[in-house]
């Protein structure tokens, strides 16, 4: 029983990789681009608070630099189809956003959003009132003790609270947790109407290369080794992303990987990563975020990210990477 195991497991380790080379052979390019404005409609997101901000909306951040992006990547790649989720204020849940993405066949997913953290609050003296106190007395003892309150004026201050501005700054850029990878693997395996497990990796001239039963245990193994792919890939723009922020002089973060996922990226069938491209909280990149000038700058620094992946992307298919 167990050589008869091994023979079968020999077989399976065979079969896995004739099919990835096979897949590997197949030139692809970059055809798709889904560009997610975070939250709309009534998830106005994070929101200035600080004293004197702006009042922002993430909701309306993003959609407006999504706008910028969508335009700056149409111009620099004809070639491409561009598709937002959204172009209004309107509302979509996460799994309407993957579901759009997933439809579309997107072959990147670019989730745009602005950062915010706990606001500390700060109190300042405004003034003075007079207000009546009462001094109390007691007289006699025992049960003839008699309780003594008499009024007098004092002045105290009169205070007003307000909210602190965030020191923090910078853009940042997640991808979805490593310990994750099961959930990537489940929006692989199980996409939106399909029941039998089955999914397209790369189309090919062989239609015998389009659809894997993932189902089997060959399968398993080849969805599994796609899914780190996609993480593996979604980390390399990310960090192109970070570059290019970083060749603007403003503050870059990194590539981050949030501790409890971010559901929108698992959730795409494809490589996925989310731009924090400020902090609403903070007065610099507020008036950065809202200004014409730094939409723009976004928009075309994450675009020469883009850029970068598409020529590596597509040289590693001609090359049968």
């Amino acid at each position: 029983m167990a050589r008869i195991l091994r023979f079968f497991s020999f077989l399976i380790t065979l079969t896995t990789f004739f099919y990835i080379d096979a897949f590997a052979q197949q030139p692809k390019k970059l055809k798709t681009i889904i560009v997610d404005a975070g939250h709309g409609g009534d998830d106005y997101g994070a929101v200035g608070q600080y004293e004197n901000s702006l009042r922002s909306n993430e909701k309306d951040v993003t959609l407006a630099i999504s706008n910028q992006l969508v335009a700056e990547l149409k111009k620099q790649m004809p070639d491409v189809n561009v598709i937002p989720t959204r172009t209004t204020d309107i509302y979509q849940t996460p799994r309407e956003k993957a579901n759009i993405a997933n439809e579309n066949k997107g072959d990147l997913f670019l989730c745009i959003h602005a950062d915010s953290g706990p606001l500390q609050s700060g109190r300042r003296q405004t003034g003075t009132r007079t207000v009546t106190r009462h001094k109390i007395t007691y007289k006699g003892k025992g049960k003839k003790k008699k309780k003594i309150s008499k009024p007098y004026k004092a002045v105290e201050p009169v205070y007003e609270y307000y909210k602190m501005p965030l020191k923090r700054s910078g853009t940042s850029v997640w991808i979805f947790a490593a310990h994750k990878t099961s959930d990537k693997l489940k929006a692989i395996m199980h996409q939106e109407g399909q029941t039998e497990g089955e999914f397209e990796i790369e189309a090919g001239s062989d239609s015998s290369y389009n659809s894997i039963d993932f189902n089997t245990p060959e399968g398993r193994t080849i969805a599994q080794i796609y899914a780190k792919r996609y993480q593996e890939k979604s980390d390399r723009l990310a960090t192109y992303v970070n570059d290019e922020i970083e060749n603007t002089n403003r503050a870059a973060l990194g590539v981050n990987q949030r501790q409890k996922g971010i559901w929108v990226l698992q959730a795409t069938n494809m490589p996925a990563i989310l731009i924090e491209t400020g902090f609403i909280n903070n007065p610099e990149d507020e008036e950065y975020l809202n200004s014409e000038s730094g939409q723009k700058e976004l928009a075309k620094a994450i675009t020469k990210a883009v850029l970068r992946y598409k020529s590596q992307f597509e040289q590693s298919k001609t090359n049968g990477q």
